[in-house]
């Protein structure tokens, strides 16, 4: 076979190959030019049913590790113990923190000198029954726990709120759409894709000190009982953003 005819036959693949592929960026670009998205928000509101709380153990300054470690372990196991005896599951207690660390005196004419050695716990706890929160830090600060903390509210099962709040997103990205089309003279097509983005919004509360807490208990500042911590309501978003087909 000659060159030329080499040559021209690789000129007419080439052709074609930029034809198609012209053919395809046209087609996606197309594609992409008859779509049309709008967005939705479905909010419901419901009572939170759970409390998470953080409890924490510090153990002073002991001469040895083993020391920290026994008098750690002794007070955290008497803190976990009145746990259960208000009628927390063990799978409902877990340990989310342990620092075993050495504790230094600076001084001027030894400098870096060690004193001991210090543990620190912490234990996340949930509580399904909220008229036991203030149980909860009463108990567990008698039993030694120094830190409670973190306290936030949150819903066991969202399924169905989602679902609900997913309803209202839906209808509403569908009448932004319509609406939108009314005023700007698109005429919808059918649905072309779904994107979903959900969410909970919980606000914990501070944490704090537990001697803080008696402290200012015993001036009359904060009761450590159920009836003045409030559990609120729980925010369930769903946000929707539906992409039709513009005719």
């Amino acid at each position: 076979m000659k060159k030329g005819h080499i040559f021209l036959i690789a000129l007419g693949v080439l052709a074609i190959a930029a034809v198609a592929i012209t053919a395809i960026i046209m087609a996606q670009k197309s594609d992409s030019q008859d779509r049309f998205s709008v967005a939705g928000s479905g909010i419901v509101y419901a009572k939170a049913d759970i409390a998470n709380i953080t409890i924490g153990l510090k153990t002073e300054a002991k001469k040895t590790a083993a020391e920290a470690t026994a008098e750690n372990n002794k007070k955290m196991t008497a803190v976990i113990e009145s746990l259960k005896n208000l009628g927390i599951e063990e799978k409902d207690i877990k340990t989310t923190n342990y620092n075993l660390n050495p504790t230094y005196n600076w001084t001027e004419g030894r400098g870096q000198v060690l004193v001991g050695y210090e543990v620190s716990q912490n234990v996340g706890v949930k509580v399904r029954d909220l008229d036991k929160i203030g149980d909860v830090v009463a108990k567990t600060t008698e039993q030694g726990a120094n830190q409670i903390g973190n306290v936030s509210f949150t819903i066991d099962d969202e399924y169905e709120l989602k679902n609900e709040a997913r309803e209202l997103a839906i209808n509403k990205a569908k009448e932004k759409a319509e609406l939108i089309a009314e005023q700007t003279g698109l005429k919808l097509g059918e649905i072309k894709g779904v994107y979903e983005n959900a969410d909970a919004v919980v606000v914990p509360m501070m944490y704090t000190n537990a001697k803080v807490m008696d402290q200012a208990a015993a001036e009359g500042g904060i009761r450590l009982d159920s009836a003045t911590i409030q559990t609120g309501q729980n925010e369930i978003r769903v946000e929707v953003t539906l992409t039709y087909e513009v005719k």
